[in-house]
């Protein structure tokens, strides 16, 4: 479920050359926050991965949705009662 999310989001990513010292800038439409830079392209993919998978953590901690991506969806897993 999280692995097919990553990689859908990712299929949707948008790379283009900025005037930095990583000139490589990659961002998700759509999923606000998600960016990231690097001095290759490789780079730049390897980071916005990352930056994703903490996007998504954080969001399932402090209980936010998480919107759909390409007919995928990660949904928080409900607690299950003890006792």
């Amino acid at each position: 479920m999280v692995t097919e999310y990553i990689e859908a989001a990712l299929a949707l990513a948008r790379y283009e050359l900025i005037e930095d010292e990583t000139p490589y800038y990659g961002e998700i439409p759509g999923l606000d926050g998600v960016w990231a830079s690097g001095a290759t392209l490789e780079e730049c993919r390897n980071s916005l991965k990352e930056a994703l998978e903490g996007w998504i953590v954080i969001r399932l901690r402090r209980g936010l949705d998480i919107p759909p991506v390409q007919g995928r969806r990660i949904e928080e897993p409900q607690r299950l009662g003890v006792g």
